[in-house]
């Protein structure tokens, strides 16, 4: 039996735990979203981009809009209207960073949504969201 010495277990588990996460595509993401969509509501018959549009720039009960910071065009350049902060386009095809990395991701929508909302987004909001921002062209 092969024997694997501590301290090379423990540097090789350490190096396995501290790898980042997995650089996906965009519609890698909304594939994701869209597996918790179904799992989360059984009457979900997918994302609509229309949908996604209104959500995106209509205010939801507190004082912004996603369009507040991103623009009305997610492909622009955006600033926080708070604190003024430049932020990068969302649009994938403007910025292809957008959508790539899944802890980003969750992290991006879980601050957003309850500066928006007040809340967390549920599946099918971010899925729309996210569906809306895939037909952005640069």
């Amino acid at each position: 039996m092969l024997r694997i010495p501590r301290v090379l277990f423990a540097v090789l588990f350490a190096g396995a735990i501290s790898l980042p996460a997995m650089a996906q595509t965009p519609k890698e993401i909304l594939a994701e979203i869209n597996s918790e969509a179904q799992a989360s509501n059984l009457a979900f018959k997918g994302f609509s981009a229309a949908q996604g549009t209104t959500f995106f720039k209509q205010k939801h009960g507190n004082e912004w809009a996603c369009a507040s910071c991103h623009t009305d065009n997610p492909a622009a350049i955006g600033k926080h209207a708070k604190t003024g902060k430049i932020i990068d386009p969302l649009a994938p095809a403007a910025n292809p960073e957008r959508f790539s990395n899944p802890a980003k991701v969750a992290k991006w929508f879980k601050r957003n949504c309850n500066d928006v909302l007040g809340r967390v987004c549920t599946a099918q909001e971010k899925g729309d969201v996210l569906s809306y921002l895939l037909t952005i062209k640069n």
